[in-house]
């Protein structure tokens, strides 16, 4: 895009640059963790609380560490890896960014 090119924004009601309103939309879709810290793939994160894992019979507890999570297509999962569970997916809302 140049930068001349404006995009009518309908929430404000003024004509914005377009490489800002792209800006804000990449930001408003970043996975954040229960901080608001943002995550990436291979970062590793912090239980926050106990949770009772479905189908594995087991209970991960708070300061587990997860390492090397991956993202998925839900800004409010995560895809990981336990030593004793595979294939595990977490709700953002219960992690922290280490």
């Amino acid at each position: 895009m140049a930068d001349d090119d404006y995009v009518y924004d309908e929430t404000t009601g003024e004509w914005r640059p377009a490489s800002e309103l792209a800006a804000e939309a990449a930001a408003a879709s970043a996975v954040r963790d229960s901080a608001g810290n943002v995550l990436a793939d291979g970062d590793s994160v912090t239980l926050i609380k106990d949770l009772k894992v479905k189908g594995a019979g087991q209970t991960l507890k708070q300061g587990t560490v997860i390492k090397s999570i991956r993202l998925t297509d839900n800004p409010e999962e995560i895809d990981c890896r336990h030593d004793a569970i595979k294939g595990l997916v977490l709700r953002t809302e219960f992690v922290r960014k280490r």
